[in-house]
């Protein structure tokens, strides 16, 4: 695979991949909505400011790529955009979940694909999570993934895309340090909750496809 993005294109191309799952009513992006996209404080690490003038380099890169395309609908003069993936990768909606997870939040462990990924894709188990994986390790246009050492302390090994971008930041202090752990804590109980949301959701709607059967 001949492709190396730089971290904003990463961002940009991950954040196209989300939206276009989990609010597909609003997608194609405007620049304004990608924008805002990339600097959302949920389900992002980490969490950065960027401009228009920025995303919009970064789009032209991913062009350049075969990537991304540009919209322009008729009777709108606001240009829309849309991600692409070249047809010899034969993406699915499970491969998509995690490329697009890996993107914008960097390397991540099976369990944490899983619970996090959830808003795009409905993992059935583990195994199914670490299936993809592999698929995307052995991919014969990969690898688009690979496994990381196990780290110090830590028992499972993360994953990260190989999409391009910087998978580490460095240098980060105790306080630093600190803040991360307690802010990536609140936002795995948030995706914990959109998940049993979402289970309630189904369990709802299956009971109320039972109940019609009695009416």
């Amino acid at each position: 695979m001949n492709l190396e993005l730089n971290n904003i294109e990463c961002r940009v191309f991950g954040c196209m991949i989300e939206k276009s799952i989990t609010t597909p009513e609003y997608y194609p992006l405007s620049l304004n909505s990608l924008v805002n996209a990339c600097n959302q404080k949920s389900n992002r690490h980490p969490v950065i400011n960027l401009d228009d003038s920025e995303v919009l380099d970064a789009l032209d890169e991913l062009r350049g790529n075969h990537l991304c395309f540009r919209v322009d609908t008729a009777g709108s003069r606001v240009p829309k955009f849309k991600y692409a993936t070249p047809e010899n990768w034969v993406f699915s909606g499970k491969h998509l979940a995690i490329v697009s997870e890996l993107l914008i939040r960097g390397p991540q462990t099976p369990g944490e694909l899983r619970s996090r990924g959830a808003r795009m894709y409905s993992f059935l188990d583990l195994d199914e999570v670490e299936s993809t994986l592999e698929s995307l390790q052995s991919h014969e246009e990969g690898p688009f993934v690979e496994k990381l050492p196990v780290q110090p302390g830590k028992k499972e090994a993360r994953f990260a895309q190989l999409l391009g971008g910087t998978q580490e930041i460095e240098g980060i202090g105790v306080a630093e340090c600190r803040e991360v752990l307690e802010k990536n804590r609140i936002e795995e109980l948030e995706n914990e909750m959109e998940t049993l949301k979402a289970e309630i959701q189904n369990l709802q709607s299956a009971f109320a496809k039972f109940k019609e059967q009695f009416d």
